[in-house]
């Protein structure tokens, strides 16, 4: 009787563990706790276009129920999506687990306001929880619609650049501005706030017209906002036309042996000719120099540095600003290049001062100019000393007119002892010759800076 009853009892339980077990789980499957899973780009911050948003649902348990994505302002809300996926088959085996969409946010076919808006996006899986709703993941994200571009108007009114030659532009922007400037073709020359000493929300841009922009190039000024919104405006300048010098060189055996040991540290194939490695010099290294010095541009202080004229080294002009060079070995032409500054020279290691005010911001080898010295004059103004013997100046020295700062020499691509000198405005080559003149300098900048400043 006893036997029996265990007996008895063995099969009760194992008949309630054999219902309870698969009962329990299948409880756990319908009501599973797993939220769906929202993926979006990087949501905007502002919205003053047209915004594409992709979406990415992902629920591997029971699968995607709804989506929906909406907006509102103040009062108003909009749905832009509202989408229900099917239940199919048992536990939607055969349901939609992962889905994605793009949504389009646009102002003007939403007629947005400006101001604030809540994008949200909501989705809901097919687990029996809360009621039989299925869990819920809600994104809910703050923007700011604005579609009002910023305003920008020049202050400075006379604008007189040559072609080579430089200029700058002093103006006004609306409080939300976040950049601006001149834009010359499709070289952007950026704005600096003037600073201290001057009008409240006044702006300086220096901008280069360089020697091969063109008859008839675009120059104007520009301004973005916070929302990215841009605007730009004309303003009165006129270019004088310039003519440049055309210039022979003959590369020698002599010189090439004197010369290619400068570049030892460049890789070149050794199949190469010592004039085929001229050529590369001359033409892929002088423009890696030049890229170089475009992003150094990017380095100078938002503040003038400099005062009045620049120096010039005493000495011999070898060669002129934008001279254009024809190379010759052998009497066969291999190369043709233009020179981007003004070659002096006197002595051997002669003494090379600093042309202006400012702080180093390069100092070493670069390439075709050998050992060179850079000087950021602020606001995207610079002066370059190449072919260098030496020099007594490192990268955040900072020097006045007149400092010793290097010692002239013949590394890099000179043939002979002298200073390659250039300005550059924002990485662009421009004349020297109009910064060394104190008359170029008060009719051109002096005179448009005492416009915006402030009565003492």
């Amino acid at each position: 009787m006893v036997k029996s009853k265990k007996t008895l009892f063995v099969l009760t339980l194992t008949a309630i563990i054999i219902i309870a077990v698969p009962a329990v789980w299948f409880f756990n499957i319908i009501f599973e706790t797993e939220k769906p899973v929202i993926n979006t780009d990087t949501l905007p911050v502002f919205i003053s276009q047209k915004q594409k948003i992709q979406i990415g649902i992902i629920d591997m348990k029971l699968g995607i129920r709804e989506l929906q994505v909406s907006y509102s302002q103040k009062d108003r809300e909009v749905t832009l999506l509202k989408k229900e996926f099917p239940y199919k088959d048992f536990l939607n085996k055969n349901g939609v687990r992962e889905y994605s969409q793009v949504i389009e946010l646009d102002p003007m076919e939403h007629r947005l306001a400006q101001g604030n808006l809540t994008f949200k996006i909501e989705a809901r899986d097919y687990s029996k929880r809360n009621g039989g709703d299925g869990n819920i993941s809600i994104i809910k994200h703050s923007m700011t619609v604005d579609t009002i571009p910023p305003a920008v108007r020049a202050i400075s009114r006379q604008h007189y650049i040559a072609q080579g030659g430089s200029g700058i532009i002093t103006y006004k922007t609306s409080p939300d501005t976040v950049e601006s400037g001149v834009y010359v073709n499709d070289k952007f020359f950026k704005g600096f706030p003037a600073g201290a000493g001057y009008e409240e929300d006044t702006c300086v841009a220096y901008y280069a017209l360089p020697f091969n922009a063109g008859d008839d190039p675009e120059i104007y000024l520009w301004a973005k906002d916070r929302a990215a919104n841009t605007t730009q405006a004309a303003f009165y300048y006129h270019i004088k036309k310039k003519s440049f010098k055309d210039d022979g060189i003959t590369v020698t055996d002599r010189l090439l042996k004197r010369i290619l040991p400068n570049f030892d540290y460049c890789r070149f194939d050794p199949a190469l000719s010592d004039v085929e490695k001229f050529v590369k010099i001359n033409n892929e290294l002088r423009k890696k120099n030049k890229d170089y010095l475009l992003e150094l541009s990017k380095e100078t202080k938002p503040e003038k540095l400099w005062e009045g004229a620049f120096k010039r080294m005493k000495g011999a002009q070898m060669a002129g600003f934008a001279d254009h060079r024809s190379y010759f070995y052998n009497d066969e032409k291999i190369d043709d290049q233009s020179h981007m500054g003004v070659d002096l020279a006197s002595f051997a290691n002669s003494p090379i001062e600093a042309a202006n005010d400012g702080v180093v911001i390069f100092a070493q080898k670069h390439g075709i100019y050998g050992l060179t010295v850079v000087i950021d004059h602020g606001q995207g103004l610079a002066s370059l000393y190449g072919h260098l013997s030496s020099f007594s100046v490192a990268q955040g020295s900072v020097v006045k007119k007149g400092d010793v700062i290097a010692y002239s020499g013949r590394t890099g691509l000179a043939n002979g002892d002298h200073l390659h000198f250039s300005i550059l405005v924002h990485g662009i080559f421009v004349n020297p010759q109009e910064w060394w003149d104190a008359h170029w300098i008060e009719n051109n900048i002096t005179r448009k800076l005492d416009l915006i400043k402030k009565e003492e």
